[in-house]
């Protein structure tokens, strides 16, 4: 048994019951294993066994009150996971779903995302079992400054910079930085993701989706083509697909699909125009678990209840919703419709059966870390631009997006040419994203 392979025994048998996690251990460490080999100084420093381990894992209880004068009670999570090259970054997840596995998954992930941005920030992830789905504004408030309550002790501008994730968007944010602002007395910019009055970055909700085009667009141009003319298909229908939707038909390409937690959407026009990515938004008030709307303010697109998009014949997927969205089957299904590239937008957003599959079939496919690191690259130009007190334009922002999502991929690509696996944009995003962390690790000595 190898080295790595006896790092991950060790993970399963000490983290059991966390799959999310066991499985992004599993991912990133196997694709190490050609570091192992070309740095005796990463194994006697023990880097692979610490990097599996969080700094520290903060659970804490939330309670509030419901409008009907109930208590409530939720579970809270910080896991701060390594900050060798930066402030601990990551967003906050407010779902039912979330636990400490999946907390930790997340947060181990975006270690390496961090990285491959070339920004100096370090990795973590927090969130909560409380799902806002359903919420009144003002039990929303109450939750969130209960939240913040406890989180403030453990975050700041030099320290831990929060975010949103799925279910943390401006409304959450604004509440939560409200109530850290009234604690520590100190306007400083310890979120990102906030509104444009208090310090917000212009281009940020659309962001992660814009960096995966960004992404998608170097891969084609790696291959002498382009976006223009390709068929996309996208899940989910919330910022990043929004973004991912908006930003490909600016570059010619032609999105024909968006998924909710009811089904999917064919749209054979495309989700194209300002009026129908201004609808998106919309959607995402009226119920953010039906994408069936769509098709009755749009009556030429087709509802498909119950199913996935990746049955369509497309160009390129691009998983856009949620971990493990995508997996052998549909991969199967896309290939067998002549799928040329996929690219995970969503954290882990494909199975392990599925992304091997479009290795071994040499249809490039790019990992999550890689291509929806737009996210957090723009929450890092937040962070700058609080910094100097200062609010950059738009066409700034995205420009600045553009240039460090081109820089990512080129680091991809020459990091997997250069540990012999060309072409592979898994192992290069994760040895490029893990070196430069390892590398810091080693400088700043045991701690």
């Amino acid at each position: 048994m190898s080295l790595i392979q006896e790092v991950i025994s060790r993970v399963q048998e000490k983290d059991a019951g966390q799959p999310e996690f066991l499985q992004a251990v599993q991912e990133v460490l196997t694709s190490l294993e050609p570091t192992a080999k070309k740095h005796p100084d990463f194994v006697k420093a023990k880097i692979y066994d610490r990097i599996v381990i969080p700094d520290r894992a903060i659970l804490f209880r939330v309670p509030w009150v419901d409008d009907s004068g109930e208590v409530q009670i939720n579970r809270g999570f910080r896991i701060q996971f390594n900050n060798a090259i930066g402030p601990y970054k990551g967003g906050l997840r407010f779902h039912p779903s979330v636990n400490l596995g999946i907390i930790k998954f997340l947060g181990f992930e975006q270690i390496f995302k961090n990285s491959l941005t070339t920004l100096p920030m370090g990795g973590a992830k927090g969130g909560s079992d409380f799902d806002p789905k359903g919420k009144s504004d003002n039990e929303v408030m109450r939750f969130c400054q209960s939240f913040m309550t406890e989180l403030s002790r453990h975050v700041g501008a030099f320290t831990d910079v929060p975010a949103g994730d799925i279910g943390v968007g401006g409304r959450e944010i604004g509440f939560l930085f409200g109530q850290y602002k009234r604690l520590a007395n100190r306007f400083e910019g310890v979120f990102t993701g906030k509104g444009l009055t208090f310090g917000g970055s212009l281009v940020r909700p659309e962001a992660t989706g814009f960096g995966a085009v960004y992404f998608a667009a170097e891969m084609f141009k790696l291959k002498n083509d382009t976006l223009k003319g390709k068929t996309v298909s996208v899940s989910g229908f919330g910022n990043v697909a929004w973004g991912a939707c908006m930003k490909a038909s600016q570059l010619g390409a032609k999105v024909v699909t968006i998924s909710g937690p009811d089904g999917y959407v064919f749209d054979p026009e495309g989700v194209g125009t300002q009026e129908k990515w201004d609808y998106l938004e919309e959607m995402l008030i009226i119920d953010r678990n039906k994408v069936e709307t769509y098709v009755k303010k749009f009556p030429k697109a087709q509802f498909f209840k119950g199913k996935k998009p990746w049955e369509q014949k497309v160009d390129i997927a691009m998983p856009c919703a949620i971990q493990n969205e995508l997996n052998g089957e549909d991969a199967k299904m896309l290939m067998d419709n002549g799928v040329k590239t996929v690219v995970e937008v969503s954290n882990m957003g494909c199975t392990p059966e599925a992304w091997k599959l479009f290795i071994e079939k040499k249809i490039p496919f790019a990992p999550g870390k890689a291509a929806n690191a737009g996210g957090v690259a723009t929450s890092g130009l937040e962070m700058s631009q609080n910094s100097m007190r200062l609010a950059w334009s738009a066409e700034e922002v995205d420009h600045r997006l553009h240039e460090i999502m081109i820089n990512i991929h080129r680091g991809c690509v020459e990091t997997a040419a250069k540990y012999g696996f060309d072409g592979n944009y898994v192992i290069g995003a994760n040895i490029a994203g893990f070196k430069k962390v390892a590398d810091a690790m080693i400088a700043q000595g045991l701690v």
